[in-house]
C-alpha cells in the first residue's frame, strides 16, 4: 500500500534504519560488518541537508525504469549495530539518473565507506520488481546473517522449501500469522553475482524472507524498514526453536497442521504452507 503524504522526513527513516540495524545485531543477525539495509522513497527527496557531497557512481544492474528514484543504503563494510549512532557516516543517498545506468550519490563529510554495499545489485532489481509490479512508493529491503536460519541451510532436509517451512513454522501461532507464504528457499550462489540477484527477485515475488543457503536473508516490506527487520526476526526464531529440538532429541512436537489451520481461520489468514 502506498504512504500517503506527508512523507516521512529523511531524518525519520535514518533513525528507523538504525533502530533495524541495532535490534538484528541483538538477535545475532549481524555478526561484525554482515548485513545491509536500502530503502527506496517514491517521492520528491533533497538529500544534501544531512548528504552535501555528490558525486555520480555507475549502478551494478541498470534500471531505467526508475530514472528519479530515490534510495538510502548502507555502505560496504559497514556495521549495522553503529548505524544508529551516525546514520548519515554509514549511509549513502543515491538518486537514479535518466540513463538508469548511473545514480548521483549524495554521502555525508562523516562517511566512513569507500562505497555502497556489496549487494546493491539485489536491493536495486528487487526494488524495481516491486514498484513496477505492485505500484508501491516505499520499499525496504534488508539482508541479514541470522545464526540459526544460516545453520539450518547447511543440513540438507532444511534445503527442501516445504520440508523447511513446514517445521520452522510450526513453534508459534505468530509465525504463520506474519509469514502465511512461508520462507523462500535459495541454494548457494556467490554473493553478490547475477544468479543470486535473479533467484532473489523471482523468489520474494511470492515470499516476504527468503533463506540464501548457507549465506544469510533477505526481507522486504512496504511498510516500513522495521517490519522487515520484524520479519528476519519471525523467521529467525522458527529456526531457533528448530535447533533447540534437534539439540534436545527433537522432543517437541509444534503445532499441528490442525492447529495451524483453526489459528489461520480465525485470524484470516490465507497461507500456502500448511
Amino acid at each position: 500500500m502506498p504512504v500517503e503524504a506527508p512523507y516521512p522526513e529523511l531524518s525519520e527513516l535514518l533513525d528507523l534504519i538504525g533502530q533495524a540495524g541495532r535490534r538484528l545485531a541483538e538477535i545475532e543477525a549481524s555478526e561484525g560488518a554482515a548485513g545491509n539495509i536500502s530503502v527506496y522513497m517514491g517521492w520528491p527527496v533533497d538529500p544534501r541537508r544531512q548528504f552535501p557531497y555528490e558525486e555520480t557512481i555507475e549502478l551494478p544492474t541498470a534500471i531505467p525504469e526508475m530514472a528519479g528514484a530515490a534510495f538510502l543504503v548502507t555502505g560496504s563494510g559497514r556495521r549495522l549495530r553503529e548505524i544508529k549512532d551516525d546514520p548519515a557516516a554509514n549511509l549513502g543517498c543515491i538518486i537514479i539518473n535518466p540513463d538508469g545506468q548511473t545514480a548521483r550519490q549524495y554521502t555525508s563529510p562523516r562517511r566512513l565507506f569507500a562505497r555502497l554495499t556489496s549487494e546493491l545489485n539485489s536491493h536495486l532489481a528487487v526494488h524495481r520488481d516491486q514498484v513496477i509490479n505492485f505500484k508501491t512508493n516505499f520499499h525496504a529491503v534488508i539482508h541479514a546473517q541470522p545464526l540459526h536460519l544460516t545453520y539450518l541451510s547447511h543440513i540438507p532436509r532444511y534445503q527442501d522449501e516445504r520440508y523447511l517451512n513446514q517445521h520452522l513454522l510450526r513453534w508459534q501461532p505468530e509465525s504463520i500469522i506474519n509469514l502465511p507464504e512461508g520462507i523462500g528457499y535459495i541454494p548457494f550462489r556467490l554473493p553478490g553475482s547475477p544468479e543470486l540477484m535473479t533467484a532473489t527477485v523471482e523468489k520474494l515475488r511470492r515470499h516476504r524472507v527468503v533463506l540464501w543457503a548457507k549465506h544469510g536473508v533477505m526481507a522486504r516490506s512496504d511498510a516500513s524498514v522495521k517490519r522487515a527487520a520484524d520479519r528476519i526476526e519471525y523467521a529467525e526464531i522458527g529456526a531457533r526453536y528448530e535447533y533447540l529440538n534437534l539439540v534436545n532429541g527433537e522432543l517437541g512436537e509444534g503445532l499441528s497442521a490442525e492447529d495451524i489451520h483453526a489459528i489461520c481461520k480465525a485470524f484470516n489468514v490465507d497461507q500456502s504452507v500448511y
